[in-house]
């Protein structure tokens, strides 16, 4: 579905990537790997409204639980329908079947005030581990 390449990045590691008039929002990889094997995934319902930064779903890892933040303010317009049967699909999958939710975007700048793959790659080696 997405090549991480095509991805826009928030600081906490959510991707999203323009398709249509809505873009498709995931967990990077690199995410995926830090929180390790994940057992539940909650998603927003269709039609919610999200605002940037806002938690917009859980994720359960055999870790802990962590948030997963809207990248940019929109409505959700859909949702993965395979996740909470299968959320390993994050761990497995994480650009291509392990997507969250679509979201038609309020808000162009915001798109563009997310980091590009570089960028991302670059503060991935700055971030704190």
């Amino acid at each position: 579905m997405a090549n991480p390449e095509s991805c826009r990045f928030a600081k906490s590691h959510e991707w999203i990537v323009a398709e249509g008039d809505a873009a498709v929002v995931g967990l990077s990889n690199h995410a995926q790997k830090e929180i390790t094997d994940v057992v539940f995934v909650e998603l927003p319902k269709v039609g919610r409204k999200l605002k940037q930064g806002e938690a917009a779903a859980v994720i359960e890892s055999v870790k802990a639980a962590f948030d997963f933040y809207a990248p940019v303010s929109g409505e959700v317009t859909a949702v993965n329908p395979d996740l909470p049967g299968n959320p390993a699909l994050v761990n497995q999958s994480p650009h291509e079947k392990g997507w969250f939710f679509k979201i038609k975007p309020s808000s162009e700048a915001e798109m563009n005030s997310l980091m590009d793959f570089a960028a991302y790659q670059e503060f991935l080696k700055t971030a704190a581990h």
